[in-house]
Protein backbone atom coordinates (compact mmCIF):
# COMPACT_ATOMS: atom_id res chain seq x y z
CA UNK A 1 0.00 0.00 0.00
CA UNK A 2 2.53 2.52 0.79
CA UNK A 3 3.99 1.52 -2.60
CA UNK A 4 1.23 2.02 -4.32
CA UNK A 5 0.47 5.64 -2.70
CA UNK A 6 4.17 6.62 -3.47
CA UNK A 7 3.39 6.23 -6.95
CA UNK A 8 0.12 7.82 -7.17
CA UNK A 9 1.94 10.63 -5.19
CA UNK A 10 5.29 11.11 -7.53
CA UNK A 11 2.40 10.90 -10.73
CA UNK A 12 0.68 13.39 -9.25
CA UNK A 13 3.26 15.46 -8.68
CA UNK A 14 4.82 14.90 -12.06
CA UNK A 15 1.53 15.86 -13.90
CA UNK A 16 1.49 19.16 -11.33
CA UNK A 17 5.36 19.95 -13.11
CA UNK A 18 3.86 18.98 -16.63
CA UNK A 19 0.62 21.45 -16.45
CA UNK A 20 2.98 24.37 -14.91
CA UNK A 21 5.25 24.11 -17.72
CA UNK A 22 2.67 24.18 -20.19
CA UNK A 23 1.42 27.22 -18.77
CA UNK A 24 4.82 28.53 -18.96
CA UNK A 25 5.01 27.69 -22.71
CA UNK A 26 1.46 29.19 -23.30
CA UNK A 27 2.46 32.30 -21.27
CA UNK A 28 6.01 32.72 -23.35
CA UNK A 29 4.31 31.93 -26.15
CA UNK A 30 1.83 34.39 -25.82
CA UNK A 31 4.45 36.80 -25.10
CA UNK A 32 6.36 36.22 -28.51
CA UNK A 33 3.12 36.50 -30.39
CA UNK A 34 2.42 39.74 -29.09
CA UNK A 35 5.49 41.16 -30.16
CA UNK A 36 5.19 39.94 -33.69
CA UNK A 37 1.82 41.35 -33.53
CA UNK A 38 3.16 44.68 -32.88
CA UNK A 39 5.87 44.35 -35.18
CA UNK A 40 3.22 43.52 -37.88
CA UNK A 41 0.89 46.07 -37.10
CA UNK A 42 3.69 48.60 -37.27
CA UNK A 43 4.37 47.45 -41.07
CA UNK A 44 1.24 47.20 -42.31
CA UNK A 45 0.21 50.89 -40.75
CA UNK A 46 3.64 52.48 -42.37
CA UNK A 47 2.88 49.98 -45.76
CA UNK A 48 -0.88 51.64 -45.93
CA UNK A 49 -0.09 54.80 -45.67
CA UNK A 50 3.08 55.14 -47.54
CA UNK A 51 0.85 53.53 -50.69
CA UNK A 52 -1.41 56.41 -50.47
CA UNK A 53 1.35 58.45 -50.40
CA UNK A 54 3.03 56.81 -53.17
CA UNK A 55 -0.63 56.63 -55.21
CA UNK A 56 -0.28 60.63 -55.43
CA UNK A 57 3.66 61.08 -55.35
CA UNK A 58 5.31 58.68 -57.92
CA UNK A 59 7.76 56.39 -56.19
CA UNK A 60 10.72 57.28 -58.54
CA UNK A 61 10.20 61.14 -57.32
CA UNK A 62 10.61 60.13 -53.98
CA UNK A 63 13.63 58.48 -53.82
CA UNK A 64 15.86 60.70 -56.74
CA UNK A 65 13.89 64.19 -56.47
CA UNK A 66 16.90 66.64 -55.13
CA UNK A 67 14.44 69.14 -53.71
CA UNK A 68 12.57 68.50 -50.38
CA UNK A 69 9.75 71.59 -50.26
CA UNK A 70 6.52 69.18 -48.93
CA UNK A 71 4.11 73.05 -48.35
CA UNK A 72 1.26 72.22 -49.97
CA UNK A 73 -1.77 74.79 -50.65
CA UNK A 74 -5.07 74.55 -49.26
CA UNK A 75 -6.85 75.70 -52.21
CA UNK A 76 -6.41 75.98 -55.80
CA UNK A 77 -6.14 79.51 -56.42
CA UNK A 78 -3.27 79.46 -53.53
CA UNK A 79 0.91 79.80 -55.35
CA UNK A 80 2.89 76.79 -55.05
CA UNK A 81 -0.51 74.51 -54.93
CA UNK A 82 2.24 71.55 -55.83
CA UNK A 83 5.05 71.15 -53.45
CA UNK A 84 8.25 68.92 -53.98
CA UNK A 85 8.84 65.40 -52.05
CA UNK A 86 11.73 65.00 -53.31
CA UNK A 87 14.06 62.65 -50.38
CA UNK A 88 17.68 62.85 -51.58
CA UNK A 89 18.32 65.81 -49.56
CA UNK A 90 16.93 64.46 -46.04
CA UNK A 91 18.85 60.47 -46.64
CA UNK A 92 21.93 62.89 -47.25
CA UNK A 93 21.82 64.57 -44.55
CA UNK A 94 20.95 61.72 -42.45
CA UNK A 95 24.47 60.01 -43.10
CA UNK A 96 26.13 62.86 -42.58
CA UNK A 97 25.14 63.56 -39.39
CA UNK A 98 24.90 60.30 -38.53
CA UNK A 99 28.68 59.52 -39.76
CA UNK A 100 30.00 62.42 -38.32
CA UNK A 101 28.32 60.87 -35.06
CA UNK A 102 29.80 57.79 -35.78
CA UNK A 103 33.88 58.96 -36.42
CA UNK A 104 33.45 60.50 -32.68
CA UNK A 105 31.58 57.91 -30.85
CA UNK A 106 33.60 54.70 -32.03
CA UNK A 107 36.98 55.24 -31.24
CA UNK A 108 36.09 57.06 -27.77
CA UNK A 109 33.73 54.42 -26.78
CA UNK A 110 35.88 51.34 -28.18
CA UNK A 111 39.06 52.73 -26.73
CA UNK A 112 37.66 53.45 -22.88
CA UNK A 113 35.93 50.12 -22.99
CA UNK A 114 38.96 48.47 -23.66
CA UNK A 115 40.51 51.01 -21.29
CA UNK A 116 38.02 50.26 -18.56
CA UNK A 117 37.89 46.43 -19.34
CA UNK A 118 42.05 45.82 -19.40
CA UNK A 119 43.78 48.27 -17.99
CA UNK A 120 42.06 50.31 -15.45
CA UNK A 121 42.25 49.18 -11.63
CA UNK A 122 38.94 48.42 -9.92
CA UNK A 123 38.81 51.97 -7.98
CA UNK A 124 39.27 53.55 -11.45
CA UNK A 125 36.97 51.79 -13.33
CA UNK A 126 34.42 52.36 -10.23
CA UNK A 127 34.81 55.70 -10.72
CA UNK A 128 34.83 56.40 -14.54
CA UNK A 129 32.32 53.72 -15.50
CA UNK A 130 29.47 55.01 -13.70
CA UNK A 131 30.35 58.99 -15.22
CA UNK A 132 30.18 57.60 -18.63
CA UNK A 133 26.60 56.75 -17.96
CA UNK A 134 25.64 59.58 -16.57
CA UNK A 135 25.27 60.68 -20.38
CA UNK A 136 23.03 57.40 -21.20
CA UNK A 137 20.60 59.22 -18.80
CA UNK A 138 20.69 63.13 -19.96
CA UNK A 139 17.81 63.82 -21.66
CA UNK A 140 18.66 64.34 -25.97
CA UNK A 141 16.99 68.48 -25.49
CA UNK A 142 19.62 68.67 -23.06
CA UNK A 143 22.25 67.84 -25.25
CA UNK A 144 20.20 70.02 -28.12
CA UNK A 145 20.98 72.76 -25.86
CA UNK A 146 24.16 71.85 -25.43
CA UNK A 147 24.65 71.46 -28.96
CA UNK A 148 22.81 74.85 -29.85
CA UNK A 149 23.90 77.13 -26.90
CA UNK A 150 27.73 76.06 -26.69
CA UNK A 151 29.08 74.05 -29.67
CA UNK A 152 27.56 75.80 -32.51
CA UNK A 153 28.66 78.56 -31.55
CA UNK A 154 32.01 78.03 -31.08
CA UNK A 155 32.71 76.30 -33.98
CA UNK A 156 31.34 79.44 -36.01
CA UNK A 157 33.89 81.50 -34.18
CA UNK A 158 36.42 78.86 -34.78
CA UNK A 159 35.70 78.79 -38.45
CA UNK A 160 35.21 82.08 -38.97
CA UNK A 161 38.93 82.88 -36.86
CA UNK A 162 40.34 80.99 -39.75
CA UNK A 163 38.00 82.05 -42.63
CA UNK A 164 36.03 79.26 -42.92
CA UNK A 165 32.03 80.19 -43.00
CA UNK A 166 30.27 78.07 -40.01
CA UNK A 167 26.06 78.33 -40.57
CA UNK A 168 24.89 78.87 -36.85
CA UNK A 169 23.36 75.34 -37.64
CA UNK A 170 25.35 72.74 -39.07
CA UNK A 171 25.52 69.16 -39.61
CA UNK A 172 28.91 69.18 -37.23
CA UNK A 173 27.60 70.69 -34.74
CA UNK A 174 24.76 68.11 -34.21
CA UNK A 175 27.20 65.39 -35.11
CA UNK A 176 29.88 66.22 -32.81
CA UNK A 177 27.44 66.54 -29.46
CA UNK A 178 24.98 63.24 -31.19
CA UNK A 179 28.66 61.36 -31.06
CA UNK A 180 28.73 61.94 -27.58
CA UNK A 181 25.47 61.32 -26.75
CA UNK A 182 25.99 58.00 -28.03
CA UNK A 183 29.77 57.23 -26.33
CA UNK A 184 28.18 55.39 -23.38
CA UNK A 185 25.70 52.70 -25.53
CA UNK A 186 29.72 51.65 -27.50
CA UNK A 187 31.35 51.83 -24.28
CA UNK A 188 28.85 49.72 -21.64
CA UNK A 189 28.24 47.19 -24.35
CA UNK A 190 31.84 46.57 -25.29
CA UNK A 191 33.36 46.71 -22.05
CA UNK A 192 30.40 44.16 -21.14
CA UNK A 193 31.30 41.81 -24.14
CA UNK A 194 35.51 42.64 -24.01
CA UNK A 195 34.86 41.04 -20.13
CA UNK A 196 33.09 37.99 -21.29
CA UNK A 197 36.18 37.19 -23.36
CA UNK A 198 37.65 33.94 -21.20
CA UNK A 199 40.68 34.76 -18.94
CA UNK A 200 42.02 31.23 -20.29
CA UNK A 201 42.35 32.92 -23.68
CA UNK A 202 44.35 36.08 -21.96
CA UNK A 203 46.77 33.55 -20.16
CA UNK A 204 47.68 31.17 -23.11
CA UNK A 205 48.20 34.19 -24.81
CA UNK A 206 50.85 36.05 -22.75
CA UNK A 207 52.35 32.61 -21.76
CA UNK A 208 53.22 32.39 -25.35
CA UNK A 209 55.05 35.48 -24.96
CA UNK A 210 52.66 37.91 -26.39
CA UNK A 211 52.68 41.77 -24.67
CA UNK A 212 49.37 42.48 -22.64
CA UNK A 213 48.51 45.34 -26.02
CA UNK A 214 49.48 42.36 -28.52
CA UNK A 215 47.16 40.41 -26.55
CA UNK A 216 44.44 42.78 -26.44
CA UNK A 217 45.03 43.23 -30.52
CA UNK A 218 45.16 40.02 -31.32
CA UNK A 219 43.33 37.66 -28.80
CA UNK A 220 40.43 39.94 -27.14
CA UNK A 221 38.97 41.71 -30.07
CA UNK A 222 38.60 39.35 -32.35
CA UNK A 223 36.86 37.03 -30.14
CA UNK A 224 35.01 40.49 -29.08
CA UNK A 225 34.31 41.55 -32.85
CA UNK A 226 30.85 39.84 -32.55
CA UNK A 227 29.62 41.65 -29.75
CA UNK A 228 31.23 45.32 -30.80
CA UNK A 229 29.64 44.86 -34.25
CA UNK A 230 26.11 44.57 -31.77
CA UNK A 231 27.15 47.87 -30.19
CA UNK A 232 28.39 49.72 -32.99
CA UNK A 233 25.19 48.56 -34.51
CA UNK A 234 22.97 49.32 -31.89
CA UNK A 235 24.29 52.95 -31.77
CA UNK A 236 24.23 53.67 -35.78
CA UNK A 237 20.48 52.73 -35.25
CA UNK A 238 20.16 55.56 -32.31
CA UNK A 239 21.73 58.04 -33.91
CA UNK A 240 19.96 57.78 -37.67
CA UNK A 241 16.90 57.74 -34.98
CA UNK A 242 17.66 60.96 -32.49
CA UNK A 243 15.14 64.12 -33.63
CA UNK A 244 15.86 67.02 -30.92
CA UNK A 245 19.60 67.73 -31.41
CA UNK A 246 19.17 67.67 -34.88
CA UNK A 247 16.21 70.00 -34.93
CA UNK A 248 17.98 72.46 -32.35
CA UNK A 249 21.53 72.18 -33.59
CA UNK A 250 21.03 71.25 -37.34
CA UNK A 251 17.87 73.24 -38.54
CA UNK A 252 15.40 72.19 -40.15
CA UNK A 253 16.72 73.47 -43.87
CA UNK A 254 16.22 70.75 -46.40
CA UNK A 255 19.90 71.21 -48.12
CA UNK A 256 20.93 68.30 -50.68
CA UNK A 257 25.15 69.37 -49.50
CA UNK A 258 28.10 67.14 -47.95
CA UNK A 259 30.12 70.32 -46.44
CA UNK A 260 29.45 69.68 -42.83
CA UNK A 261 29.63 73.45 -42.08
CA UNK A 262 26.28 74.21 -43.22
CA UNK A 263 22.97 73.23 -42.11
CA UNK A 264 21.19 70.18 -42.91
CA UNK A 265 18.06 68.36 -41.76
CA UNK A 266 17.50 64.78 -41.11
CA UNK A 267 14.58 62.16 -41.85
CA UNK A 268 12.84 62.07 -38.31
CA UNK A 269 13.22 65.49 -37.84
CA UNK A 270 10.90 65.99 -40.82
CA UNK A 271 8.92 63.62 -39.72
CA UNK A 272 7.73 65.64 -36.51
CA UNK A 273 7.93 68.82 -38.22
CA UNK A 274 5.17 66.83 -40.85
CA UNK A 275 2.66 65.74 -38.02
CA UNK A 276 3.12 68.25 -35.66
CA UNK A 277 -0.14 70.32 -35.06
CA UNK A 278 -3.68 69.69 -36.38
CA UNK A 279 -2.73 67.87 -39.65
CA UNK A 280 -5.30 66.26 -42.38
CA UNK A 281 -4.35 62.35 -43.53
CA UNK A 282 -5.40 62.95 -46.74
CA UNK A 283 -3.04 65.36 -47.98
CA UNK A 284 0.51 64.38 -49.54
CA UNK A 285 2.46 66.64 -47.12
CA UNK A 286 1.27 64.42 -44.14
CA UNK A 287 1.34 61.10 -45.52
CA UNK A 288 4.77 61.52 -46.48
CA UNK A 289 5.43 61.31 -43.05
CA UNK A 290 4.91 57.36 -43.25
CA UNK A 291 6.79 57.19 -46.61
CA UNK A 292 9.83 58.65 -44.52
CA UNK A 293 8.80 56.05 -41.77
CA UNK A 294 9.08 52.88 -44.60
CA UNK A 295 12.59 54.48 -45.28
CA UNK A 296 13.58 54.62 -42.09
CA UNK A 297 12.50 51.23 -41.26
CA UNK A 298 14.18 49.83 -44.41
CA UNK A 299 17.35 50.78 -43.66
CA UNK A 300 17.48 49.84 -40.37
CA UNK A 301 16.38 46.39 -41.99
CA UNK A 302 19.46 46.51 -44.20
CA UNK A 303 21.52 47.07 -40.94
CA UNK A 304 20.69 44.42 -39.08
CA UNK A 305 20.72 41.72 -42.05
CA UNK A 306 24.48 43.43 -42.71
CA UNK A 307 25.85 43.40 -39.05
CA UNK A 308 24.34 39.87 -38.56
CA UNK A 309 26.51 38.71 -41.64
CA UNK A 310 29.36 40.58 -40.07
CA UNK A 311 29.04 38.49 -36.26
CA UNK A 312 27.87 35.14 -38.00
CA UNK A 313 31.52 34.92 -40.16
CA UNK A 314 33.54 36.21 -37.24
CA UNK A 315 31.60 33.95 -35.20
CA UNK A 316 32.80 30.73 -37.63
CA UNK A 317 36.25 32.16 -37.97
CA UNK A 318 36.60 32.30 -33.81
CA UNK A 319 34.70 29.69 -32.83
Amino acid sequence: MATSDSATIDLVHSQRKKGFELFVMGVLILCSLVAVAVTVGIVLSLLFEAFRFFERIPLTDFLFGTKWSPQTALRADQVAAEGAFGAVPLITGTLLISFIAMCVATPLGLLSAIYLSEYASKRSRNLIKPALEILAGIPTVVYGFFAALTVAPLLRAGGESVGLSVSSESALAAGLVMGMMIIPLISSLSDDVINAVPQAMRDASLGMGATHSETIRKVVLPSAIPGIAGSLLLAASRAIGETMIVVMAAGLAANLTANPLEAVTTITAQIVALLTGDQEFDSAKTLSAFALGLVLFVTTLVLNVVALRIVRKYQEQYD
